[in-house]
């Protein structure tokens, strides 16, 4: 009976697995604890206001040198606010959570008071553009990251296809 039991294990462990090479996010959809499900892709991300569009200059390395780059994008506090929080208390936004999920699977997670009441949310952006063109199909034609932190790599999600606000009762 372990036997079996180990050979499940190891099924559903590769049923799970990431491939090797993402599916490319075309369009982000916005859901959970929100008024309105939004569903936009990289054309309605830049159609955006001004005022909630970001960018930053990255600096990469990985190949032994480092390379620079402008990326631009939609603040992530935007978007949901533009979905509206679904929430009757004017206290639950302190205990709500966002999760961004990749197409294969990777997360990266925010509080909602880290994003709307401190400087790391200012630099969390929804990215449509690199160096004034379109993400490329790696990267995905939207992903996030989260500039401001020490180390972007964790919460860098290429291939966003969901950004969910979850309450965490």
């Amino acid at each position: 009976m372990p036997l079996i039991r180990w050979a499940f294990w190891l099924l559903l462990s590769f049923a799970n697995a990431s491939p090797a090479f993402a599916q490319a996010s075309a369009s982000v959809e916005v859901s959970g604890a929100v008024q309105k499900s939004l569903d936009l892709d990289a054309a309605a991300l830049a159609a955006f206001p001004a005022a909630a569009i970001g960018q930053f200059t990255q600096s990469r390395s990985g190949s032994g040198a480092d390379s620079r780059s402008t990326v631009r994008g939609v603040r992530l506090a935007a978007l949901i606010e533009r979905a509206g929080l679904d929430s009757a208390d004017r206290n639950a936004w302190k205990s709500l959570a966002v999760i961004a999920t990749a197409t294969d699977g990777y997360r990266a997670v925010f509080s909602w008071p880290e994003i709307m009441n401190t400087p790391v949310g200012e630099g969390v952006l929804v990215l449509f553009e690199r160096d004034g063109k379109p993400l490329d199909e790696r990267e995905g034609r939207i992903a996030l990251i989260s500039a401001a932190d020490l180390k972007t790599g964790p919460r860098h999600v290429r291939n966003l296809k969901r950004i969910e606000v979850r309450a965490l009762n």
